[in-house]
């Protein structure tokens, strides 16, 4: 289950700066100085399969970046994860001014928008804001996207999150801690799976401890149980984020990832997440119920590298279906079709091809940020 190692090459000075380790140390965090917080607002992050007004998407596949001979078939892949998602909901996708003709002739569709911005790449997850309620109130949170500790340049993405509230006419909630969507995972009740190599890893969040995130996203999120799964720094670009290790289905039941190669560094990892998983309880107190989805055992040749991304768990719910990907590998394909339906019994569960996003390290949910109805 291997994901985006590449950084900015003109990032790689600063790469004897990043400090990727994470700390214990009990220096206090910040509170943002937001008044806000005094108005008595109650803030739930709902679960994903909770109805969705749109999807918000990034069309930014730059040359910088993801190369020149990757560029065309990861643009062919937003294009279809977007318009497959538009027979669903309707999407929200931000462009770059220069590839505003690409897209439009890529997608033609009507329940797909596309809005002019300036971007850094094509992330949503990460780069967008993160959505909560509060009653009939919705907001988006500005979790300030710093590059995934800053590995990569990120001057355009940083306001992503900003520019979308605006766009969906939402409040933006502010707060000093730095993490990304794509780190959470949460059931809709209060309970959260998180990675501690990534949100309390010194590149985003110097000083913080598990009790001041936990009070943070209390707050922001309406979290009152956190289940740390401890991830692996240094390996990626995200330091190991959740939605490739854990995902919940429903409230009380979670499918994980198993990575099956032994000589990959996951291996150990999902296992050790596996048995955390087993033993931990949601803030209702019921012990979860686990299911697995095993990594594939091949991928298409074309665009197989070291940084290919073959993992089931990066799936999308959107209103009425599931969107994941398939791989080439008939039997674990099949094998993940079927977990899902059975896990989503009234969705359509779709499989799409993403090989070139999956040859950039990521997946159809690193691509998208759904706004809750």
């Amino acid at each position: 289950m291997r994901r985006r190692t590449f950084v900015q090459s003109t990032m790689a000075a600063l790469s004897g700066l990043l400090l990727t380790g994470c700390n214990d140390s009990a220096l206090p965090f910040g509170s943002s100085g937001d008044n806000s917080r005094d108005d008595g607002r109650k803030w739930l992050m709902p679960d994903e399969g909770q109805p969705h007004t749109r999807t918000w998407m990034a069309f930014a596949a730059n040359e910088r970046i993801w190369g020149a001979n990757l560029v065309p078939e990861v643009q062919r892949n937003l294009a279809t994860i977007a318009t497959t998602i538009a027979r669903y909901e309707p999407v929200s996708m931000l462009v770059r001014a220069g590839d505003m003709g690409t897209a439009k002739s890529l997608i033609g569709n009507a329940n797909v928008e596309l809005i002019a911005t300036d971007l850094d790449d094509l992330w949503m997850r990460d780069t967008g804001p993160v959505f909560v309620k509060s009653g009939n109130t919705k907001a988006g949170v500005d979790f300030n996207f710093n590059g995934w500790g800053d590995k990569q340049q990120h001057r355009n993405d940083s306001k992503v999150a900003q520019f979308v509230t605006g766009r969906a006419g939402v409040e933006t909630l502010h707060t000093d801690l730095v993490l990304e969507g794509g780190a959470l995972e949460v059931d809709g009740e209060g309970t959260a799976i998180i990675t501690e190599s990534c949100v309390l890893n010194n590149n985003r969040n110097r000083g913080w401890k598990k009790r001041d995130v936990e009070e943070e996203l209390d707050y922001l999120l309406g979290i009152k149980r956190v289940i740390w799964l401890p991830g692996i720094a240094g390996k990626d670009i995200t330091d190991g984020h959740t939605d490739f290790y854990a995902r919940f289905t429903s409230p009380g039941v979670v499918v994980a990832g198993l990575d099956t190669d032994p000589d990959s560094f996951d291996y150990d990892v999902t296992r050790r997440h596996l048995d955390i998983l087993h033993s931990a309880t949601d803030v209702n107190g019921r012990p979860l119920e686990v299911e697995t989805l095993e990594s594939p055992s091949i991928v298409r040749e074309k665009f197989e590298n070291d940084d290919f991304a073959a993992g089931y768990i990066n799936f999308y719910v959107c209103n009425g279906a599931v969107i994941g990907p398939e791989f080439g590998d008939a039997d674990t394909d099949a094998a993940a079709k079927s977990t899902m339906q059975r896990l989503f019994p009234n969705r359509e569960v779709v499989q799409i091809n993403i090989d070139g996003i999956a040859a950039g390290g990521g997946g159809i949910h690193c691509t998208t940020q759904q706004e809750p109805a």
